[in-house]
């Protein structure tokens, strides 16, 4: 959960403004995605703000076909929509690099939160459809992205929503596919 406790780079949060449950949605929902239109989105998790001891089960769970949805704090940006992609990106303790990814079913929209200047939070809702426990290991290394094209792109975001710039987005999306193979979105 992004706050006081928490700081920048820990963005998950509830509807509710905690910490979030997760839930299975249902099979019999598609989510329609068009390639050529979306656009990616940095979510960024420290170890040291937030623990996210759930995170092992979580994984488990997205591995055996689950499509678990999420929420998570996007920092300031507004310009996310449903169907774009966001990557979970560990910063601050190694392992660090990408090790997540799933599609926006909600675009931004504000949680109150006391302990902001602002009074309250964006967050988005997802559904993952790739994600490791990033305790123990990650897809892409963040050694990994420090090569073009991949350079291009500030992956050591302080917060979440930071958009992918489309050439490191191009790369990052053909790398993705062929270290966990080619999904359809998932379900919602």
């Amino acid at each position: 959960m992004r706050g006081r406790q928490g700081g920048a780079e820990n963005d998950r949060v509830s509807s509710r403004g905690e910490r979030s449950s997760r839930g299975v949605l249902p099979r019999s929902a598609r989510f329609p995605v068009d390639p050529t239109e979306m656009t990616a989105f940095l979510l960024i998790w420290s170890p040291k703000k937030w623990p996210w001891p759930e995170l092992p089960e979580l994984a488990a769970r997205v591995r055996a076909g689950e499509a678990v949805r999420d929420v998570w704090g996007c920092g300031f940006s507004r310009s996310i929509l449903p169907g774009d992609r966001v990557f979970l990106h560990r910063v601050a303790q190694e392992p660090k690099g990408v090790f997540g990814s799933g599609y926006v079913t909600r675009a931004p929209y504000e949680v109150p939160d006391a302990g902001t200047k602002r009074g309250y939070r964006l967050c988005i809702d997802f559904v993952y459809d790739w994600l490791v426990d990033a305790h123990a290991e990650t897809v892409i290394a963040r050694d990994a992205l420090r090569v073009h094209p991949f350079s291009v792109q500030t992956w050591d975001a302080q917060t979440s929503g930071t958009s992918i710039k489309p050439m490191a987005e191009g790369a990052l999306e053909k790398r993705w596919a062929e270290l966990t193979g080619r999904r359809k979105p998932p379900p919602l």
